[in-house]
């Protein structure tokens, strides 16, 4: 039994970057289902918000360690399993990497599902006008990261070693495509994911393939 595990959700872009990473370094963990939807949300629940005071997801646990946070996540894995890198040793490289993945972390704090819940709940936004505010800011998102990652590009989306940029790239484009945005706006974007899709790590990774996806 392996003493890493990861509390996620399917579907939530923050999991799918720490379950890449994981991949990624093949290590292997206990996959723990926290659903987002059920009963109004496993992660209000106080058994997991003692884990996750955020009631957010992914939270991983190494031994009696407890790390929540995407990017505190793989930089941990990083540390602590060197093996397959994803943040660069030099300095300047490193900072373009994090500078890269947070943008996108602060452009997908935008869109989230507490976010887009609080919209329609508490100030009466219509489910069409949420869609619209989701794809206004995943399309922002887009267009700074487009070019952003022109610049430092190769195969994948920083030189031609997968980083942590791909970690955080790819699920954020799994999101434009479920809110219909069009990712062949965005060329570069458009290659870097289809290079990461081709590889095991992601694809073990996809949330077509977790064991909390929907049967239907």
């Amino acid at each position: 039994m392996s003493d890493l595990v990861l509390y996620n959700y399917y579907r939530s872009s923050t999991s799918y970057r720490a379950r890449i990473a994981l991949h990624l370094k093949s290590l292997p963990f206990e996959y723990r289902a926290v659903s987002l939807i059920k009963d109004g949300g496993e992660q209000h629940k106080p058994e997991y918000q003692s884990l996750n005071p955020a009631g957010e997801v992914p939270t991983l646990i190494h031994g009696k360690r407890v790390i929540a946070q995407s990017m505190a996540v793989i930089e941990y894995l990083d540390d602590v399993f060197p093996t397959t890198p994803l943040f660069p040793k030099d300095p300047y490289a490193r900072a373009q990497v994090k500078q890269i993945c947070e943008g996108i972390n602060c452009g997908h704090s935008l869109t989230n599902l507490k976010v887009q819940n609080y919209l329609e709940k508490e100030i009466g936004v219509s489910p069409e006008k949420k869609s619209q505010w989701v794809k206004h800011w995943i399309s922002k998102l887009c267009d700074s990261s487009e070019k952003l990652i022109a610049r430092t590009a190769g195969k994948y989306g920083f030189g031609d070693t997968v980083t942590a940029v791909d970690a955080f790239l790819i699920p954020h484009l799994f999101s434009a495509n479920r809110f219909g945005v069009d990712i062949s706006l965005y060329p570069t974007l458009a290659r870097v994911n289809d290079e990461c899709l081709k590889l095991e790590a992601f694809k073990k990774a996809h949330p077509s393939q977790q064991i909390d996806m929907p049967k239907s």
